[in-house]
């Protein structure tokens, strides 16, 4: 069993963000999903039998998700880093993850549909920061600060001088 375990608050839409989540990256798949009994629907007011966790896996990172109510909400504090190797990646995960009310935000940032921070980072960009030339790092510094989505080639450019 994994050792730690994200636990992600919905108000009630647990399910469909593990499906969600679950479409848009490979090697991942929806687990288990546990349902309000009457006793804990009666606590709540959450329906009986409605979903009350559902334990999804992406990329052999497992997640939780649950039906928790309005209570608490998603902020930029926490986020997840999806590394990416190239433009097609970065792209790919920067469009699904924005889509059907995502939002855009600055350097490689983006909340999903549901409010949850995402970080959408090429592989290079990390390299470069830590460039031992601190021109070039502070240059790549630069040019990312102007982006939301990372443009790769834009970086390498910055990086060359």
């Amino acid at each position: 069993m994994q050792k730690i375990t994200p636990s992600l608050w919905f108000d009630h839409q647990a399910e469909e963000a593990a499906k969600f989540y679950t479409s848009i990256f490979k090697n991942s798949k929806a687990g288990r999903i546990l349902r309000y009994s009457e006793r804990a629907a009666e606590k709540t007011g959450r329906p009986i039998g409605s979903v009350l966790t559902i334990e999804f896996e992406i990329e052999s990172q497992k997640f939780v998700a649950l039906n928790g109510g309005p209570l608490f909400k998603f902020n930029e504090s926490i986020s997840f880093v999806v590394n990416c190797e190239t433009q097609e990646e970065v792209d790919y995960f920067w469009e699904k993850l924005t889509a059907d009310g995502g939002e855009e935000s600055a350097c490689g940032w983006l909340k999903d549909k549901f409010g949850v921070s995402w970080q959408i980072v090429p592989t290079v960009l990390i390299d470069m920061l830590h460039d031992k030339d601190s021109e070039k790092s502070e240059r790549v510094t630069n040019a990312m600060l102007q982006m939301q989505k990372i443009d790769i080639s834009k970086l390498k450019t910055a990086y060359e001088g």
